[in-house]
């Protein structure tokens, strides 16, 4: 609570006199700054609950641990509490706040304040008398509006004032747009304003979801037409009433009876809540969006749900009369019912919105486990799963490449990737012992065997696929060496061909070709490049030690045992050569010094 009996006596004489009455408190620490706004039905009761009980919510503990202050603001309703509260968490963030997570500018449809008015997508709501549809959430759904519009109404999209003075003066000349038929001409009184209008109308229409009196309105005007035999005109009319069919059967219709409602549902999880939306006008869902909001203390899914009903009938101008909810919200909105549907076309449509939210929830946790090495880890590897046909997520791969130059020196090596990432550590190099002369195949056939019989051995743990850097004849080299430890149906194995970058099963006469772009291919390329790189290298070093035993060899009194000694400290002859009589000297002594120095300067 607070920090003295000073300031806790001053706390409680201060909920003593709240209040019986709707309202929003306000929590202030120290510093004079608001740290928590809530709402209440009643101010003393709510308050007063925060300093009788323990809470087992820890950030609610240090919530009431900071409080040196309490202000409220009475209200006439408690919608207007639940208004008061959104707009000042808003203003403030408080920290103990819920945190609304949806701030960016959504798409407006504008009818423009002015003569022959225009129709177009805009984010600025600008008070000028204009009329502002929306805000929608898909700017797509915008533009198939617009475009619905568009198809069944030619309404200008020139930026020209075209009042009645400058209409009469003949000061305009029709554009483009009217010979191509996507205007009719009001700037040169090609079209009435009265007609003009008459469109607008229909089209407010639309925008406001009644599509059924539009249609009602068109078929109207068809009959009328054909009954003075203009077919022309009708069939015209006909094909706005197909273009508004269409348009209205791709909406999700769920009952021609249920309009003008709302439906809202609640998911959570332990750091979010996410609210999900859907507008029904005409037994047709014309709108839907999920608000996210991140909880800051112990809320409950009654005010986290409640919340978030009143910011999105804020932020999207609602005024329906009725609302779907999943459960009792104990609040009251004027001239508004809330109900908890239990059968029926409403309960449908509350299970909908109910399937919305959880498949958001979903979706953002998938996107932010993603977001971490690990998640991004785990889809990488799956994917190299599907795309590889492989019985197992390949959390370890081993890549095996032969280096020779001509037969000489013949090496291998061994790279390790464990979840899609170099293990570096785990590299393995051989020399071939078994094999004279340049004989890839049999050179991977020994390698293999010492490789996975001394894991077989050891109980290591064996990869999930094996990659082999070469064709056809590599790849069947191995096969025969992993089939005979009987492991060959444990492990995956396939290889790798350089010309085309084709994927090579056992058995299999047709290669895999995946896309250049592919991730999958990426990582494959990878463990090859990394396995040249590592036994050119291992080969490089060994033909560099090579020569230098050769030529260290030549000097008499120098033998292997000293040639070892000084390779380990030098490492190379060049350092060797420029080393200093004095620091051999202390290595080797004195005599093999000499003779070593003598034999440099004879070269």
């Amino acid at each position: 609570m607070a920090t003295d009996n000073t300031a806790f006596g001053k706390l409680k004489e201060i909920v003593h006199h709240l209040p019986e009455l709707p309202g929003v408190y306000q929590y202030y620490n120290s510093e004079g700054r608001i740290i928590y706004v809530g709402k209440a039905k009643n101010l003393r009761k709510r308050v007063t609950s925060y300093f009788t009980k323990n809470h087992e919510n820890r950030k609610t503990a240090i919530l009431v641990k900071n409080i040196s202050d309490i202000k409220h603001i009475v209200v006439s309703t408690e919608e207007d509490a639940l208004l008061l509260e959104n707009n000042l968490i808003k203003k403030y963030q408080p920290r103990y706040n819920v945190l609304l997570k949806d701030d960016k500018s959504f798409p407006w449809i504008c009818i423009k304040n002015e003569p022959f008015p225009r129709v177009f997508i805009t984010r600025s709501v600008i008070r000028d008398g204009s009329q502002y549809f929306g805000p929608y959430t898909s700017v797509h759904m915008v533009k198939t509006i617009l475009e619905v519009i568009k198809r069944l109404y030619p309404v200008r999209n020139c930026n020209l004032n075209l009042s009645k003075a400058s209409v009469a003066r003949n000061k305009f000349t029709v554009c483009l747009e009217y010979q191509i038929g996507n205007c009719m001409g009001p700037c040169e009184k090609y079209q009435s304003e009265e007609e003009y209008n008459d469109a607008m109308i229909q089209i407010r229409d639309i925008l406001k979801g009644n599509l059924t009196s539009v249609i009602a309105h068109l078929k109207l005007k068809m009959n009328q037409f054909a009954e003075i035999y203009k077919y022309e005109e009708a069939e015209r009319y006909r094909n706005r009433i197909g273009i508004l069919e269409n348009y209205k059967s791709k909406s999700t219709i769920v009952n021609s009876l249920i309009s003008n409602i709302d439906v809202f549902s609640l998911d959570e999880d332990e750091n979010y809540a996410y609210v999900n939306f859907l507008r029904v006008v005409d037994g047709a869902i014309i709108q839907a969006h999920t608000l996210e909001i991140k909880k800051r203390l112990d809320e409950s899914k009654e005010d986290l749900l409640a919340l978030g009903i009143i910011e999105i009938r804020q932020k999207f101008y609602l005024n329906s009369r009725e609302i779907l909810v999943p459960f009792p919200l104990g609040i009251k909105l004027n001239e508004t019912r809330i109900i908890v549907p239990q059968i029926g076309d409403k309960r449908k449509l509350l299970e909908l919105s109910e399937r919305n939210v959880k498949f958001y929830k979903l979706e953002k946790n998938r996107q932010l486990s993603q977001k971490t090495p690990k998640g991004r880890s785990d889809r990488l590897l799956e994917k190299m799963q599907i795309d590889l046909r492989l019985k197992e997520v390949p959390h370890r791969i081993e890549c095996f490449d032969n280096s020779n130059i001509q037969g000489a020196q013949p090496v291998a090596a061994c790279v390790i990737f464990i979840d899609g990432k170099p293990a570096k550590r785990e590299y393995r190099h051989f020399n071939i012992k078994t094999v004279v002369g340049p004989n890839d195949f049999a050179s991977m056939e020994e390698i293999i065997f010492r490789r996975y019989q001394r894991l077989i051995n050891e109980e290591g743990e064996l990869p999930q696929l094996i990659v082999i850097d070469g064709g056809k004849g590599q790849l069947s080299s191995a096969v025969a060496i992993l089939e005979k430890l009987n492991i060959l149906g444990k492990v995956a194995v396939i290889g790798i061909a350089k010309r085309l970058e084709e994927i090579i099963y056992p058995g299999d006469p047709v290669p895999l070709y995946l896309d250049k772009n592919s991730e999958t291919l990426r990582i494959i390329q990878h463990l090859r490049n990394e396995a040249h790189r590592f036994g050119i290298t291992f080969h490089r070093n060994q033909r560099s030690k090579d020569f230098i035993v050769n030529e260290l060899a030549q000097i008499p009194g120098i033998g292997e045992k000293t040639i070892e000694i000084l390779m380990r400290k030098f490492k190379s002859i060049t350092r060797l050569k420029v080393a200093s009589k004095e620091e051999i000297n202390q290595i080797i002594g004195v005599s093999k010094a000499e003779k070593l120095h003598q034999f440099f300067n004879k070269q």
